[in-house]
């Protein structure tokens, strides 16, 4: 287990040691609501960060999945955060009027925060554990791949 997520973390670009995950890069984002959300100050949950567009049709229909999840989790120790990477945020916003998700959605309009995980896929997901480790690095999403997200949140909230 510990090869694979050494592996998988170095798809993502990340330097794995061989004793234990890599840190996720830190960032900070503006939030649907105004405010800004900072990774960091997220220890002690397990994270989920995908990222999206509105012009992705994968991404389109794996949001209401990824909000059922979200809500069904979110007291055990869970979030969820959509980052949305187009430069201009205005189509994320129409989508997101008409499939209304209750998870924090971030713009990352610069791209910068996509740059860091390395992001060469739409959707591509990553989680975090309570440490701060990238744990699983997920591109692309399939019908049934919200099982598989299932399945990596609940062994991370156990942990």
């Amino acid at each position: 287990m510990k090869l694979v997520r050494i592996l998988l973390l170095a798809t993502l670009g990340f330097t794995a040691m061989a004793a234990h995950a890599e840190k996720a890069p830190d960032f900070t984002l503006k939030s649907e609501s105004g405010e800004n959300i900072r990774l960091e100050e997220q220890r002690g949950k397990v994270v989920m960060i995908n990222f999206w567009a509105s012009w992705c049709a994968p991404c389109r229909k794996e949001m209401p999945l990824l909000d059922e999840l979200y809500d069904r989790y979110k007291d055990a120790g869970f979030t969820l955060f959509g980052v949305n990477v187009e430069q201009d945020p205005e189509a994320a916003k129409k989508f997101l009027e008409n499939v209304g998700v209750s998870f924090p959605i971030l713009y990352d309009p610069e791209s910068d925060v996509s740059r860091t995980y390395q992001v060469s896929a739409m959707p591509t997901t990553v989680m975090v554990d309570r440490d701060g480790e990238v744990r699983y690095v997920n591109r692309g999403y399939k019908e049934g791949d919200e099982e598989k997200y299932r399945k990596q949140i609940r062994e991370l909230i156990r942990e």
